[in-house]
């Protein structure tokens, strides 16, 4: 069974508990996750806060920033299928899609690595004559990233190449429901380069870790990506130490058809958006509104098409639907 470990100060390190990790696919344990709970973000908060003042990390310029980012993006780049097999494993998520997202995860890094270098200031008008006004763009401070199970590098990259390219530090939180991809992660950041305490990653749960992270005194920034019930326990949170936040949240998005579409296409392009990760996204095509005129056409092509529809082992290229993530999503469904 393997056991994974916190990413805190630049060192690799048990949490202050310990939890099981279910393969949904098989209903078995197969890894030990660490879960922090208040001294461990604790001790990653502080870590995070004396890199940005302290070491290296503030006196690099924007261009070695980018070099480091360039760097990581290349990492992930070579070790994608590991990550993407971790990824499976831990979630269910199948694994054609884990394998083409992650594979696409470096791009990311490697266009905020672009960006860092480009960030700039200005030289401002003022109606004073004896007097001159500059901006001057600085890091914001300790960002905390909470970032859900489902797609987890992407939505934990798209947090950590800017607050990295605009040179701030971190604390990811990933979500204890499948956070091995994010840990194995912490191995590619530390193999990159990046000064100690810079980017620090654990998991936990809500209550113990999540709400510890989000109220820190030393937190300015909370990047949030999750549901509307939990984003509202982060803005609570926030208050108590006027942290700013970020939330991209979940929704019912919409699928339009009108009669003049391609149906073929529009039919592939519904069961991806609804079928993709077992339907466990923030952006599934979950409302379709089809034009009247061909609702009955559209809708039995659709259904021809779910029916073919591969159930299987999410490790098997071939399966194309694999199991919920976790036996509370499994109830909840079921409800």
């Amino acid at each position: 069974m393997r056991r994974f470990q916190h990413y805190i100060d630049g060192e690799f390190s048990d949490g202050e508990a310990s939890y099981p990790s279910i393969d949904p696919a098989s209903g078995a344990v197969w890894a030990e996750m660490p879960e922090a709970r208040e001294g461990d973000v604790d001790r990653a908060v502080n870590a995070a806060d004396r890199a940005l003042y302290e070491g290296p990390w503030p006196k690099m310029t924007a261009t070695q920033r980018g070099k480091l980012l360039y760097k990581l993006a290349d990492l992930v780049a070579a070790n994608a299928q590991i990550l993407a097999e971790l990824e499976t494993r831990d979630t269910g998520k199948i694994i054609r899609e884990t394998s083409a997202q992650i594979a696409y995860v470096a791009e990311y890094y490697r266009y905020y690595a672009g960006i860092a270098d480009k960030i700039e200031g200005a030289y401002l008008p003022i109606d004073k004559p004896d007097m001159d006004v500059w901006l001057r763009r600085e890091p914001i401070g300790v960002v905390a990233m909470v970032v859900p199970w489902n797609s987890q590098l992407f939505l934990s990259a798209v947090k950590i190449g800017p607050a990295l390219a605009a040179g701030c530090t971190m604390v990811v939180k990933a979500s204890e429901d499948g956070p091995a991809p994010l840990l194995e992660f912490a191995r590619l950041v530390h193999e990159a380069g990046f000064p100690a305490g810079v980017v620090n990653i654990i998991t936990g749960f809500g209550a113990s870790c999540g709400a510890a992270l989000g109220r820190h005194p030393k937190v300015a920034h909370v990047a949030f990506t999750g549901g509307p019930e939990t984003a509202r326990h982060v803005v609570r949170n926030s208050a108590e130490n006027l942290a700013s936040t970020s939330l991209e949240l979940g929704g019912k998005s919409p699928f339009i058809v009108f009669a003049d579409a391609d149906l073929e296409s529009a039919a592939n392009a519904q069961v991806a958006g609804i079928f993709a990760a077992t339907g466990q996204s923030c952006v599934a095509g979950s409302r379709l509104i089809v034009e009247r005129s061909v609702k009955d056409k559209f809708v039995a092509l659709l259904r021809e098409k779910a029916e073919a529809i591969r159930i299987g082992a999410p490790l098997d290229m071939a399966t194309e639907v694999g199991p919920l993530a976790t036996k509370r999503q499994q109830d909840n469904i079921g409800a």
